[in-house]
């Protein structure tokens, strides 16, 4: 009987194990059906486009293709990037304009089995990279533009200018707004000392700013060097328009590519700044306006043809708007030497000024003349011919002329001979007085060596604390935020122009501007008190004028809040503040309390998205501000103290109305407290849910807490995985390093044995033909033996 019992338990037992192991077959079947195989990459470039496209991450061949080409490009991408997709129709047109200059290769760098993937990281696709033979990669970080990628290229191309005689160095200097010039004899070489090396500093400027502001250029010959006072070989010259030119000091600095670049990016001019989006979160932009006011032109802009008019005209207007007095050399059109550093003619406005009488010994009708220079600056020159220069003001000559008579101890001398060369050029002004008789002529006025500036803008950099920054957009990329800046057109090809005033919070609008309506912008923006009015950006979208509470605008603020014959509430708010959002609610209730009545508005003001004037402005958010009727300038801001309930606010509005209700009539009065007395269960039932609420939020907090150490320590975990994983990754790298060297070395000694052994056959092959050689000498030799030993022998029978 036991045992059967037993017997029964064991065939059970038997069952239930073979159960739980057919249920857990199933599950790791269903499991393993769920995991889907990735799908193999497909092209993802046209094959009709001269693109080789390694849709499967061949690094290594990409590898090979680049080290073959003198220019190449390398597009890494993603196929299910939306920026990959929008760049992969701009990459073919210029491929298909460039495809005999240049090698496209582009590589699927998303693909997991791929090369690429294993060996990049990168954090955004696509990835644009240039090379120039050996030297790279270049990084190309402008817009995804067909005609900015291929301008781009070209200049990678073409790194250096070639300027084989004085007008193509002068225009050189005079179109590109920073230009270097280098000076190389290729007489004694093909390549001489240093160009490489000035060749290798263009590249790397142009890796440094995609965008090419600074250009390089060569000189070959000796006479055109000259034209701007280069007279040594394998020197380095930066132009400058507003200072000193420099040439580069191999006794201060090492004659490299990185010191090159290093040195003129520390000591160029910038006047036009480009900003260009760049298709991602960017703060450059603002890191511009937070240096100073800035003046922002949209035009539409081609890098590949002719420049948009208006572009030539701001960039008189920025270098005239620059440029302060300078010297007369320049104004004659010649070029400041390099190294120059002493005070040039012109540097300081001087002129003469006649008195009534120098003291009390010459008050017998005697002539006073004090001859007055003003320092414009004591060191530099600047490079650019032909520039207008400030004049000098009245009333600074007044002041340097009182100046000098307070301070003055003793009489000036009678006479004042060789008076520009006695001025010390260190000091802010010099001033020589001397007396005439009544009887001798009155000596001419001396002309000033700074002439009256021709317009407005000229040298106005140097006359304003109010100094703008000038700034290019192309409209065709960034006419959205020419839109938020108050743009009306939605053209992208109109010019637009604003002044930001980032400290004062204020910007200014110019539509289709011009070069005299741009001028007069400055000029105006430049005055002490301005007469350029703040322009205010307004949400144009109203909401239903039948809504119980009414949204103002820039443009219904006046018209509504300050309406004479009735009294406005105005709630400011806006999207991003969650207490504004709370009293939403509140703000209604006080509406349905004053519907239909015609002598308040509620109403409330979104700052977020509407400009107001200043006086209109609050400091804080969420703000209630009363405006009474006929007592406008008596506004009333809710105190800051109190809760903001529907009874307060009532409070508030009748405490500051103009027309407060009389005590005729309980109606109003009843009607009032059943409101209130509503309110306060309404508050009561609220603070019970708060109390509700705050507990289940303590209960929350609790399990955040946890769940967040527990996150805490996964990321730990998983970080300490990721560490291991990157060594095996690095540990792979090298072996399989190893393993390419080992097979290369394999395969030359495989290629010497080989050589070896042909040598060996080429041997033996000669040494049989030697021997055969030897042998047929041998048998002559011994044919020519028996001859003669037969002819011997005839000749003694014969005798």
């Amino acid at each position: 009987m036991v045992r059967g019992r037993m017997a029964a338990v064991m065939c059970g037992a038997l069952l239930l194990g073979l159960a739980l192991l057919l249920a857990l077959t199933l599950n790791c079947s269903r499991a393993k059906d769920v995991v889907a195989v990735a799908r193999p990459p497909v092209r993802f470039f046209s094959p009709q486009v001269p693109v080789v496209d390694l849709f499967q991450g061949q690094q290594d061949q990409a590898e090979r293709l680049r080290e073959g080409a003198d220019v190449c490009v390398l597009v890494y991408y993603a196929p299910w990037c939306a920026h990959s997709i929008s760049a992969r129709e701009q990459v073919q047109q210029v491929a298909l304009r460039m495809a005999d200059e240049v090698q496209f290769i582009a590589v699927n760098c998303w693909w997991n089995q791929g090369k690429c993937r294993k060996q990049k990281n990168f954090f955004q696709y696509p990835v644009i990279q240039l090379f120039y033979r050996r030297f790279g990669p270049i990084e190309y970080k402008g817009p995804l533009v067909a005609e900015y990628l291929e301008s781009f290229i070209r200049r990678v191309s073409t790194p250096l200018t070639y300027l084989p005689t004085r007008s193509a160095l002068n225009t050189f200097i005079s179109h590109h707004e920073q230009g270097v010039v280098g000076f190389f004899e290729f007489n004694s070489s093909p390549q001489p000392p240093g160009y490489i090396t000035f060749l290798t500093s263009a590249l790397h400027a142009l890796r440094r700013d995609s965008q090419g502001a600074v250009r390089f250029g060569v000189v070959t010959n000796q006479e055109v060097a000259e034209g701007i006072s280069v007279r040594k070989v394998e020197s380095v010259y930066l132009h400058r328009r507003f200072n000193t030119s420099l040439v580069f000091s191999r006794a201060e600095r090492n004659f490299t590519a990185e010191e090159i670049c290093n040195w003129v990016y520390e000591n160029r001019e910038r006047v036009i700044h480009w900003i260009q989006p760049i298709g991602a979160k960017s703060y450059s932009l603002e890191a511009e306006l937070h240096k100073g006011p800035a003046l922002l032109t949209f035009l539409p802009h081609n890098p590949l043809t002719a420049n948009h008019h208006l572009l030539s005209e701001v960039v008189d207007i920025a270098l005239r708007y620059h440029s302060c007095c300078v010297s007369e050399l320049q104004m004659e059109g010649g070029l400041s030497a390099p190294h120059s550093g002493s005070l040039l003619p012109g540097s300081r406005c001087c002129q003469s000024l006649l008195l009534p009488s120098w003291s009390s010994a010459s008050a017998n009708r005697n002539t006073s003349v004090c001859e007055l220079c003003v320092n414009r600056f004591a060191l530099g020159s600047t490079s650019r011919p032909a520039l207008l220069l400030s004049h000098c003001s009245v009333m600074e000559l007044e002041a340097v002329l009182d100046s000098y008579l307070r301070n003055a101890m003793v009489p000036a001398p009678p006479t004042c001979t060789n008076v520009h060369n006695t001025y010390s050029p260190f000091s802010h002004y010099s001033a020589c007085c001397r007396t005439f008789p009544a009887d001798a002529r009155t000596p001419t006025w001396a002309g000033p060596h700074c002439p009256p500036v021709v317009d407005a803008v000229s040298g106005l950099h140097c006359r304003t604390n109010k100094t703008l920054r000038f700034y290019l957009l192309d409209s065709r990329l960034s006419w959205p935020l020419a839109n938020r800046l108050g743009a009306l057109s939605n053209r992208s090809t109109d010019t637009f122009a604003t002044i930001v005033n980032l400290r004062d919070e204020t910007h200014y609008v110019l539509e289709n501007a011009g070069k005299d309506s741009l001028e007069r912008f400055i000029v105006n923006f430049s005055a002490p008190y301005s007469p350029l009015h703040r322009h205010l950006v307004g949400h144009r979208e109203l909401h239903p004028p039948q809504s119980l509470i009414q949204e103002v605008t820039t443009g219904s603020f006046i018209h509504t809040v300050m309406d004479p014959e009735r009294d406005v509430l105005l709630f400011y708010y806006t999207g991003w503040c969650g207490f504004c959002t709370v009293l939403n609610h509140v703000l209604l209730q006080l509406a349905r309390l004053f519907q239909g009545n015609s002598a308040l508005t509620v109403a409330r003001v979104n700052v977020g998205l509407n400009d107001l004037p200043w006086e209109f402005m609050v400091d804080h958010l969420p703000s209630f501000l009363f405006f009474p009727k006929h007592r406008k300038q008596m506004s009333v801001k809710f105190p800051d103290s109190a809760p903001v309930t529907v009874p307060n606010l009532l409070r508030f509005i009748l405490r500051h109305t103009g027309h407060a209700p009389s005590d005729q009539g309980a109606g109003p009065k009843s009607l009032l407290e059943a409101e209130l007395r509503a309110l306060q269960g309404e508050v009561l039932s609220l603070q019970q849910a708060r109390e509700r609420l705050s507990q289940q939020l303590a209960a929350l907090w609790r399990e955040n807490r946890r769940l967040a150490l527990h996150a805490r320590a996964l990321t730990s975990h998983n970080a300490e995985l990721h560490s291991q994983n990157a060594e095996l990754q690095a540990q792979s790298g090298r072996l399989e390093t190893l393993y390419r060297e080992k097979s290369r070395q394999l395969a030359d000694a495989v290629n010497r044995l080989q050589e070896l052994a042909n040598a060996s056959e080429e041997l033996l092959t000669e040494n049989s033909l030697l021997k055969v050689l030897l042998t047929v000498l041998k048998e002559r030799e011994n044919e020519g033996e028996r001859e003669e030993a037969e002819r011997k022998k005839g000749m003694e029978e014969a005798s």
